[in-house]
C-alpha cells in the first residue's frame, strides 16, 4: 500500500486555533497561527491537535503532518469589551459607511465633532466614505442633515464575532469547517 503525501508548501498551512471550548478564538481576523507557531505549541504541550494537513515536516530524527486545527490546552477568557481601533469600528458597521451605505474608500467620522466637543469614543465615531466625511465636514448632524443609519455603540467581542461571520477570511480550509459557525443560530 502506498501513501500518498500531498506536498504543499508548509506556508500555505495555516493551524485554525480554538480556545479550550473549541471556539475559535475569534471569528475576524480569523484566529491562525503560522505552521511554526502551531508546531512550537505543540511541542510545548499548549495546544491538542484535532486535524491535520497530508504535509509533513521532517528534521533528521522528527517527522510529522502539519496541524491544521489546534485546541488550546487551558480556556482563555476572552475580553469582554474589544480594543477601540479603527479596524474594529468598521466591523461594529460592518464595513459599510453609516450614512450613505457605500462599502469602499472607507475611513471613520466624528458624529459630533471634536472642534464642537466631541471624543474620539466608540459612541461617536462611525464608519462613513470618504465622500459623507468630506460633505459632513465639521458640521453637527443636525446642521448637516446627516445622521448615522445605526447610532454608535461599544460593541462586545460577541458583536465583533457576529458580524465577522459574514466576513470570512480568503482562506478556509475544509478540515476548519466542523469548528467554524458551529454555535450560529440555525435557519429553519
Amino acid at each position: 500500500m502506498t501513501v500518498h503525501i500531498q506536498s504543499l508548501s508548509p506556508g500555505n498551512c495555516p493551524a485554525l486555533v480554538l480556545n479550550a471550548d473549541f471556539r475559535p478564538l475569534s471569528y475576524y481576523p480569523l484566529s491562525i497561527w503560522c505552521w511554526q507557531d502551531a508546531i512550537k505549541a505543540v511541542f510545548l504541550d499548549r495546544v491538542n491537535i484535532l486535524s491535520e494537513y497530508d504535509t509533513l515536516v521532517r528534521s533528521p530524527s522528527f517527522e510529522m503532518r502539519l496541524p491544521s486545527v489546534v485546541s488550546l490546552k487551558s480556556y482563555v477568557k476572552p475580553t469582554r469589551f474589544p480594543a477601540f481601533t479603527r479596524f474594529n469600528v468598521f466591523l461594529r458597521d460592518r464595513f459599510t459607511c453609516q450614512y450613505c451605505g457605500e462599502r469602499e474608500d472607507l475611513t471613520f467620522d466624528h458624529v459630533i465633532p471634536r472642534s464642537k466637543g466631541g471624543v474620539t469614543s466608540w459612541e461617536n465615531v462611525v464608519a462613513a466614505c470618504s465622500a459623507c466625511n468630506l460633505r459632513k465636514a465639521d458640521m453637527l448632524p443636525s446642521v448637516a442633515r446627516m445622521w448615522p443609519s445605526t447610532e454608535p455603540y461599544q460593541p462586545t467581542v460577541h458583536d465583533l464575532h457576529q458580524n465577522g461571520r459574514a466576513f470570512p477570511p480568503n482562506y478556509l480550509h475544509e478540515s476548519w469547517m466542523d469548528y467554524l459557525y458551529w454555535d450560529s443560530e440555525l435557519e429553519e
